[in-house]
């Protein structure tokens, strides 16, 4: 199992909320800023695959500072519940609803993805933005997620992948195993954090591994598609 810190007898889950807390402060700079922007452009697109649902009650799973629960406001639900392990995301992400205006719909709450404390076919659509390769238990997490969710309801996941494309995969290799750490080291006091990151898309089982994951634990229709060479994936499935 990867995990952020080597020589840590902590819990997976344990390490991962310790890191987002010590990178919260400066997460979503070096997020933009490494992927170019690109990764709003992901957002939007992952979100317009709900718009023919038209959901009123969406989970923002692993919701960090809550740019991909803002971005399903274009959708018009009534609201959005934003959850995560790391108490220091969700201070920034708090106060940018404040700042934002956003407060009034979108609430964001201290939550494990694995025991989810809402009940049984509750909401119309889940979302999840580079946060399912952060799970200790990917298949508990994704379980727990079809519990909650209605009937009908559908599941949208956008996460980093490894690009298959002979030209662009050396390219993208060095950059994301060289450039990324080394700019994280400087902007982030956790350079650890950023040599977590290159080593958990590796390990994550993307593509079609992934949609097999979901269909295991009950998810229907389940569909990949890649997105910039590869560089991240968006999955969907159905209740």
């Amino acid at each position: 199992m990867v995990v952020p810190y080597k020589n840590d007898e902590a819990t997976k889950k344990q390490q991962v909320a310790r890191m987002f807390n010590s990178i919260s402060g400066t997460y979503d700079f070096l997020n933009h800023f490494l992927s170019f922007g690109i990764d709003i452009i992901w957002r939007r697109k992952a979100i317009d695959t709900l718009k023919e649902l038209h959901p009123k009650l969406i989970l923002d799973v692993a919701t960090g500072t809550g740019d991909f629960a803002i971005e399903a406001l274009s959708l018009n639900p009534e609201k959005v519940v934003g959850i995560d392990i790391s108490e220091g995301m969700l201070q920034v992400g708090r106060k940018k609803m404040v700042d934002k205006g956003h407060n009034k719909i979108i609430s964001m709450q201290t939550a494990d993805s694995e025991n989810l404390p809402f009940a049984d076919n509750n909401f119309d659509a889940i979302i999840v933005a580079f946060g399912v390769r952060n799970f200790e238990n990917l298949k508990k997490g994704l379980a727990e997620m079809h519990r909650v969710l209605k009937p009908g309801g559908k599941v949208v996941i956008l996460e980093c992948s490894n690009p298959r494309s002979p030209w662009f995969r050396p390219f993208y290799l060095f950059y994301f195993k060289v450039i990324t750490p080394l700019v994280g080291k400087i902007f982030s006091k956790d350079s650890a954090a950023y040599s977590y990151l290159p080593e958990s898309v590796s390990a994550f089982p993307d593509g079609k591994n992934f949609t097999d994951i979901l269909e295991a634990v009950g998810y229907k229709k389940t569909t990949c598609r890649p997105l910039t060479f590869g560089v991240s994936s968006l999955y969907t499935g159905i209740k």
